[in-house]
Formats: structure tokens, C-alpha cells, sequence
């Protein structure tokens, strides 16, 4: 989704969450329970912004339809490569209802896992101040 990819990008992170569906669900890498909504989604994206370090996308690809996309990307955690991919869907208005992030190696994942964990308060507050 050539819209979302720009944003993020830009670090234009205000832009890439007004691409979220209200009902969106974000299945994270590294948690099994997926995560409804456009604020914890929204928090989950600004906090990762801040635990990446010279993340870039690689590739993109989308079905014939527009509505499936895929964004890998690269990024360094700490000391740890990874490789990752964003699997996008947009509903009939064009927002992303499903946002599924998968990444590899493991040790990248256990790197990205404990910095998130580390966070994980801060994601939560800023969830519930974006729900008010």
C-alpha cells in the first residue's frame, strides 16, 4: 500500500495511522494474542518507530485485486538484523483492517520482543489516551 509506505517512510506516523481502520486488528510478531483497534495499533506503531533503527522498505508486493499487500522491510534492533514483512489489508474504504507483522531471524525477533516488552506500559497509557 503505496500510501502507508510513504508515511511511514516520511516518519510521518499521524499519516500512516489515519490509513487504520477504527476495527483494525495487529497481529504482532512476537505476541501471540492479535491486538483489535486503531489506538493500540497506533501506539504499537510509534513505539516501534522508536526501537528500529535504520529501517527501511525492500520490496512491495500487492494481489491483483489492491486489497493484500506485503512490505518487507529491514531494521536493526540493538545490534540484531532483521528482516520483516508488513501484510496489509484494506477494506472497502481503502483503510488497513489487518496488519500482520512477521520477522526473522530469532534473534532479531527476541531483540525486537524484549525492547517492545520494555515499553509495553507506555504503549498501553498511550492506547487508552488515544481511545478517550
Amino acid at each position: 500500500m503505496r500510501a502507508f509506505r510513504e508515511a511511514v517512510e516520511a516518519g510521518d506516523l499521524d499519516a500512516a495511522e489515519a490509513l487504520l481502520a477504527e476495527d483494525v486488528v495487529f497481529t504482532s510478531p512476537v505476541v501471540h494474542k492479535p491486538y483489535p483497534g486503531r489506538a493500540i495499533t497506533a501506539a504499537i506503531l510509534h513505539a516501534v518507530a522508536e526501537v528500529f533503527e535504520d529501517f527501511r522498505y525492500v520490496r512491495e508486493m500487492s494481489d491483483p485485486g489492491g486489497r493484500e499487500h506485503a512490505l518487507v522491510f529491514t531494521a536493526r534492533v540493538g545490534d540484531r538484523e532483521l528482516t520483516g514483512c508488513d501484510f496489509l489489508r484494506v477494506n472497502e474504504e481503502g483503510l488497513i483492517d489487518d496488519f500482520m507483522v512477521m520477522v526473522r531471524p530469532l534473534s532479531g525477533a527476541q531483540a525486537l520482543a524484549e525492547a517492545m516488552g520494555a515499553r509495553f506500559e507506555q504503549i498501553a497509557k498511550e492506547a487508552e489516551a488515544r481511545s478517550a
